[in-house]
């Protein structure tokens, strides 16, 4: 499994997503967090579509913290399901994966459970 990842989470508002990734840059589950935003969310829930302006955060981690940053995301997040998916990063720049390592905390079983 590639060791780093591309986690995307959405959030209901600016705020929202700036508390978000500053927490988890600062718990350093993230490396970094871009904010992006508007986008507009096209989705299914509770039984009828929605179509909603979201904010994105794109953010950069370890895979081997999936299981925290999960978690954590959970706790900080308004919504009841929030998206936390991860991509895997299959390469890139090895300076900048080195970052990622450098900045995120260190990976232990306890860290991995999903």
């Amino acid at each position: 499994m590639p060791e780093h990842a591309v986690v995307l989470v959405t959030a209901s508002s600016q705020e929202e997503a700036q508390k978000i990734g500053r927490t988890m840059v600062e718990e350093r589950l993230f490396a970094c967090a871009n904010i992006v935003s508007p986008i507009q969310s096209i989705f299914h829930w509770e039984g009828k579509i929605n179509d909603e302006k979201e904010v994105l955060i794109i953010a950069k981690t370890k895979t081997g913290l999936s299981g925290e940053v999960i978690k954590r995301v959970k706790e900080l997040h308004s919504y009841t399901v929030p998206e936390v998916l991860f991509l895997p990063v299959l390469c890139g720049s090895q300076d900048y994966l080195d970052w990622i390592d450098t900045e995120t905390k260190p990976v232990t079983e306890q860290n991995t459970d999903h």
